[in-house]
């Protein structure tokens, strides 16, 4: 089976893209499955339910939404392969900008729209530094200029990566971008994978339900700003 992780920051079209997406690999007869994880509440599975495409969504409440997402993941990972499915896609906002789902291996896409800012590229962080294709989005509503300029900007930050630029209403570039995913690796389980980046360090008492402030409530991985 096929697995791929696409993330980006709420709001940017990772929902619109996918179905796209999935209409496109609908096209070559391929059963494809989505998971969605998110923090605290989402209707994308309704979406995804509308149109026959198996869906489980798992909201993190109030843990890390990515320890949630490395925590679950290859259970869903063992559902999408109990339901032979072809291809699963696992769907997350890569909620602090800190984190990526991004596994090494397995095919990373980051989603990013055109309307979050020229300097939003840079602030991401490891969910587009780390991606193989960037999917740029709301072409439509911005000026080429515009278009262009954001585009070098991911590209400063992620020279690698495959830039594509898909409408999600349209659906215009997301066969091409079917096509590229179309090419990626076959995988058996996620057992022993290991992320491409890692988490920021937690484990302090706010972690764990503290709400007090002041020092003496303070345990675990603190560190101050310097004076």
């Amino acid at each position: 089976m096929k697995f791929l992780t696409i993330s980006g920051p709420p709001s940017s079209g990772k929902t619109s893209v996918i179905l796209k997406v999935i209409d496109a690999f609908k096209q070559r007869e391929m059963n494809v499955g989505v998971v969605k994880f998110d923090c605290l509440s989402t209707d994308d599975d309704k979406l995804y339910e509308k149109k026959d495409i198996p869906v489980r969504k798992g909201l993190s409440g109030s843990l890390c939404p990515d320890h949630y997402f490395v925590s679950n993941v290859e259970a869903c990972f063992k559902w999408g392969k109990e339901l032979g499915l072809d291809i699963l896609i696992s769907e997350s906002a890569g909620l602090c900008n800190r984190c990526s789902p991004h596994i090494k291996e397995v095919t990373a896409v980051c989603v990013i729209d055109n309307l979050s800012g020229v300097n939003t590229p840079k602030k991401i962080g490891p969910m587009l530094k780390s991606a193989d294709v960037v999917v740029i989005t709301k072409g439509d509503i911005v000026s080429q200029a515009e278009r262009e300029v954001f585009a070098s900007r991911v590209k400063h930050v992620n020279p690698k990566a495959v830039i594509l630029n898909v409408n999600g209403v349209t659906g215009q570039g997301a066969f091409e971008l079917s096509s590229f995913l179309y090419d990626s690796a076959e995988h058996e389980t996620l057992k022993g994978k290991k992320l491409r980046f890692s988490m920021p360090s937690a484990l302090c008492s706010y972690c764990l339900g503290e709400t007090r402030i002041g020092d003496e409530y303070q345990m675990g991985n603190v560190r101050k700003m310097d004076s």
